[in-house]
């Protein structure tokens, strides 16, 4: 059957890599005309480094207000304080400086001020995208993990209340530019830099393996998970090898182009969603845990495409599930859910969620019902 798809091209100006921070977000800053400055930050960064110093040197009095306060897994309440603060400032530009949660809160940040959001129930509304004004407050990011949501123009927030993780989008609020600067990953702590990185292999592998693959992300993604394999075997060999962490982010880079051009994620991403929003489980640590599973529960339908997995991690002959577990191993990351305390007991109500994930629909081998997504787990107890 003759493939068919759509590649939408995003909005993103500009990704510029290997520069200093301080001195490539000046020049964005000139690019966009922003003004009024609201920086979205690194509460660990802020507090232990002299890195925002050096944001705040370089920006001078356009800084009209900071926040360094957001929560892992973006709940909707801290996203609602960081919007009130930037609405008082009147700010024109986001900047971010720091992890994940941070980058995705700045997208929704923007979707609330251009919908007059106010209040953690209200943001619902972002749910149905037909209603949703467009965000005016432009995003520059400077991402210091490797989760690569400064590629995508989806954000993820997690609701208190229910336990559970929306994807909010609009092909509007992805940033306008990214900036890649190694040096201040040196900061990060290694769990998270190399945990994060194995999310990036989440994002090449289930790209490349999905039914509705395309040359497009392929190519891309095959690119990128050969950049993440040894580069994160690099930082994780001698944490100030640079050149392996630059490797790394422009692997994550890479490794969003499936998503990007419209392939949907599978069942890791899908039952990792619920291990991080309802038992709060770091997102890396997640794709650590799963996605070695799925792999295997998957290879009966798509062992073809597991195969360019194996040869882009340069062992051809070797399975691609034991492989990933491999690497997942030799970085030190959990490979099991009870390493990270999850217990059998818990295993139905994470297979009875994951089934409402947006993900789990799309895992390449058909997913009928939650006794599917058991066995799943059970590959991962």
């Amino acid at each position: 059957m003759l493939k068919t798809g759509r590649v939408a091209f995003n909005k993103m100006d500009a990704v510029t890599f290997g520069v200093p921070a301080a001195d490539a977000l000046k020049e964005e800053v000139a690019r966009i005309g922003g003004q009024r400055i609201f920086l979205m930050i690194s509460g660990s960064l802020n507090r232990n480094t002299d890195e925002i110093s050096k944001i705040r040197n370089a920006l001078g009095n356009k800084i009209v207000g900071e926040f360094d306060k957001m929560s892992p897994h973006t709940p909707r309440k801290d996203v609602i304080e960081a919007s009130e603060a930037a609405r008082k400032s009147k700010a024109d530009l986001i900047v971010t400086f720091g992890g994940g949660s941070i980058t995705d809160a700045a997208k929704a940040v923007a979707l609330c001020l251009s919908n007059n959001i106010s209040d953690p129930k209200m943001m619902d509304i972002l749910n149905s995208t037909d209603s949703v004004k467009a965000p005016t407050v432009p995003q520059i990011t400077i991402p210091t993990t490797l989760s690569g949501g400064e590629f995508s123009a989806i954000s993820g927030v997690t609701d208190e209340l229910s336990k559970k993780k929306d994807l909010f989008r609009h092909s509007d609020i992805i940033p306008s530019a990214v900036i890649l600067d190694p040096m201040p990953t040196l900061h990060t702590p290694e769990w998270l830099f190399l945990s994060t990185g194995i999310r990036a292999v989440d994002h090449c592998v289930e790209g490349i393996c999905s039914s509705k693959s395309n040359a497009y992300g392929d190519a891309q993604a095959l690119q990128g998970l050969t950049l993440l394999s040894s580069g994160l075997l690099g930082v994780k060999n001698d944490a100030s090898d640079i050149q392996a962490r630059l490797d790394c982010q422009m692997g994550t880079w890479l490794s969003m182009a499936p998503l990007s051009s419209g392939v949907p994620m599978g069942a890791s991403h899908g039952i990792g969603y619920v291990l991080g929003a309802a038992f709060d489980i770091p997102h890396g640590h997640t794709s650590c845990i799963m996605l070695p599973a799925v792999m295997r529960w998957n290879k009966s339908v798509n062992k073809k495409r597991q195969e360019l997995i194996s040869n882009a991690m340069k062992q051809p002959d070797t399975d691609a599930g034991d492989l990933l577990e491999a690497l997942i191993s030799k970085l030190g990351m959990p490979c099991r859910l009870s390493e990270v305390g999850i217990k059998k007991s818990e295993f139905e109500e994470i297979s009875r969620k994951a089934m409402d994930t947006p993900w789990v629909p799309h895992n390449p081998k058909l997913i009928q019902g939650p006794d599917d997504v058991l066995e799943i787990l059970s590959l991962a107890a």
